[in-house]
């Protein structure tokens, strides 16, 4: 071993401090910047050289038995060290690092996140009495935390007796209380205090946390030991009441809406009740130096997560995209017919929406005749869109587009069944398995009302739109919309062009759409807006009861609609004319308004143009614009329904091979239901 310590040493001379180097820089009288930023050379040099081959010990301890033998061999040396390490721990707020690390000052997650940014951003300094904020420069790397929990019994008894400090228990009984008030503090907010079950509440936990605490502390400091086992026993009791208390604000959320901000603070306070317990375990442990020892390796680990802005939004917000994806459930399912009765409410339906965009696609034309400057065309576009959306919203008539993004998270849903059918099932799953036919019906019965909300609006843009071109040709010597609109009609659509790139862009927005219009049902049910619609005594003065309480219910049902539907109408007008302002050539192609636009052409340019090349090239791009526009926004809205659920699609390849029976074996049920 020594041969090999030896080696790796000679090989890392040079290219860092050496360890000579550093034991003669030593001073525990320089000024504490210089102190501490000794401290951090010295760790670099404990973890130096990842290059090295792997050894059953790490690196990182091996080099630290090498320096506590070199100050065993040189009291010279050890002296000042020791010195320097007391120093450390005397003149910091040790509390800080165990009561503040890990934890964000602000009550709201985008606070938190902007102060991980400004740690990832801005620099630390070593001159700082923040343990806390010294504790990032010191174990700065990744692996730290490994190699400290692969340290030695014996090593860590020489190590300890470096630091030899009689009253080391006083900054864990500081952090004890400070993690206390905050934890109580926290709970007293009115956000969280409504929310609890008050049954939970009746015992006061969190009032009676406060004495437990300071039970605990003042045994310890007596030494009354078999008293600190019972105090610490109430205490541990008194934090699962807490966090069970806490933990009953998810129930309410789930009820009420979600708030990303609460979840965050739900969360802090969860955290700091776990930390009072792993810094009652160090205190009360037979051997502290080891409890002490992964108290500091689970910091570096929590140190290493505070600069990272992706876990704190994937954690917060995964909740938050499982309600929206619930409320986009429940309207999804409205999209999904299993019968012929609903196919046929479907077809009728779609061609409804039809006929609306018939005339939607005449006032496209008519805004882009006015020659607005570019963000006012694409503002009033975008409105002529909402319009038309809100109206077939109205009517309960539909869109064909908008079916994906809705009836992905029922999709999910319905997996989500599936896995939990599956996880509770024993033995090997049957064949055919109900579970997976099931599921495969639902494809079925999703792919036949996409293809039926499609051909519903087709059916119908297209004849009402070439027929209002020949009567206005008829009663006015001239079409509504000219020739030199159709060539440009000719020209944008065709599937040479760009037309497949604009087409998937569409569908991210229709994703989009369905997202913005989760977010807003979301945060009109947090705030209970209904409720207020329906009760505020100022509505009902105005509107009196019944009408106030019709409302009421015409909003709860419907703000999710008019949500979808104006956000999609302005996302389909601007984000163009916003893609252009910074250079990307951006457009989109909705398979519906491509059409009625397509059908407006032959009206202009009449039959003559079936005989084009140009003609059928637009026409061959319809059917992928749609199938683009479907499959983009859809797969986008199953992936984010499924990771919010957390779930794996473990059983991929049997859903697969179902898939592929049902089309061999009734192929003409993606198409059309079955009789009965």
């Amino acid at each position: 071993m020594a041969s090999q310590q030896h080696r790796w040493l000679s090989l890392s001379r040079g290219k860092t401090w050496d360890l000579t180097a550093l034991l003669n820089a030593v001073d525990p009288h320089a000024p504490r910047a210089e102190r501490h930023l000794w401290l951090v050379r010295l760790m670099e040099w404990l973890r130096h050289d990842n290059s090295l081959p792997d050894t059953v010990t790490p690196v990182g301890v091996l080099r630290l038995r090498h320096f506590l033998n070199v100050l065993e061999r040189n009291p010279s040396y050890r002296a000042p060290v020791a010195a320097l390490l007391q120093r450390l721990v005397r003149e910091t707020e040790v509390a800080a690092l165990f009561a503040d690390l890990g934890f964000s000052a602000r009550r709201e997650l985008w606070g938190d996140l902007m102060e991980r940014l400004r740690m990832m951003v801005l620099p630390d300094t070593p001159d700082s009495t923040d343990l806390a904020q010294l504790f990032s420069l010191f174990f700065s790397d990744g692996a730290d935390a490994q190699w400290l929990r692969a340290i030695d019994d014996q090593t860590l008894q020489r190590l300890a007796q470096l630091f030899h400090d009689p009253d080391w228990h006083q900054p864990f009984f500081e952090a004890i209380t400070y993690l206390v008030s905050a934890i109580r503090a926290a709970a007293f907010l009115p956000t969280l205090r409504r929310r609890m079950d008050g049954v939970l509440l009746a015992e006061r936990p969190f009032e009676e946390l406060v004495r437990a605490s300071e039970a605990l502390v003042e045994d310890l400091e007596a030494g009354d030991w078999d008293a600190a086992d019972d105090s610490r026993r109430w205490l541990d009791d008194l934090l699962a009441d807490c966090r069970e208390a806490a933990a009953s604000v998810h129930g309410h959320l789930e009820a009420y809406g979600i708030s990303v901000d609460l979840m965050f603070e739900l969360e802090q306070l969860r955290q700091r009740t776990l930390r009072i317990e792993a810094l009652t375990d160090a205190v009360l442990a037979k051997k502290p130096e080891r409890a002490l020892l992964n108290l500091v390796a689970d910091l570096v680990e929590v140190a290493q997560r505070r600069r990272s802005l992706r876990a704190p939004l994937s954690e917060h917000y995964a909740l938050l995209a499982r309600k929206i994806a619930e409320r986009s459930a429940a309207s999804g399912e409205h999209y999904i017919t299993r019968t012929r009765a609903e196919y046929g409410a479907m077809l009728r339906s779609a061609a409804g929406g039809g006929v609306v965009i018939a005339g939607t696609t005449f006032m496209k034309f008519l805004v882009l005749a006015l020659g607005l400057p570019a963000f006012w065309a694409g503002f009033w576009a975008g409105m002529n869109y909402a319009g038309s959306f809100v109206l077939i919203h109205l009517l309960h008539w539909t869109v064909a587009t908008k079916q994906p993004a809705m009836t992905a998270p029922a999709m999910a849903a319905k997996l989500g069944e599936l896995s939990q059918e599956r996880a509770a099932a024993t033995g090997p799953p049957p064949h055919p398995d109900p579970a997976v036919e099931g599921f495969i019906d639902e494809v079925t019965h999703l792919i036949r009302s996409q293809i039926a909300g499609i051909v519903g609006n087709l059916m119908l843009v297209a004849p009402v739109v070439l027929g209002v071109q020949l009567l206005a040709r008829w009663l006015l010597n001239a079409p509504l919309v000219g020739v030199h609109d159709a060539e440009h009609v000719l020209h944008s659509l065709t599937l040479l062009g760009p037309t497949l790139i604009f087409a998937a862009f569409t569908g991210v927005l229709l994703f989009i759409s369905s997202l913005i219009a989760g977010w807003v049902e979301n945060w009109f049910v947090w705030h209970r807006l209904d409720s207020a619609i329906a009760w505020n005594p100022r509505f009902v003065a105005v509107l009196g009861t019944s009408r106030a309480q019709r409302w009421s219910r015409w909003w709860r049902d419907n703000i999710s609609g008019l949500a979808a539907n104006v956000s999609l109408g302005l996302l389909l007008g601007v984000v163009p004319v916003l893609g252009t302002f910074f250079g990307l050539p951006i457009e989109v192609r909705h398979v519906t308004l491509s059409t009625g636009q397509l059908a407006a052409a032959l009206g202009a340019m009449g039959t003559e143009l079936l005989y084009t090349p140009e003609f059928w090239w637009c026409m061959a791009a319809i059917p992928f614009t749609g199938a683009l526009n479907l499959l983009v926004s859809f797969t986008l809205a199953f992936r984010v329904a499924l990771r919010s659920r957390g779930l794996l699609l473990q059983d991929r390849g049997r859903l697969y091979a179902a898939l592929r029976q049902r089309l061999r074996q009734a192929p003409g049920s993606f198409l059309v239901p079955p009789a009965g």
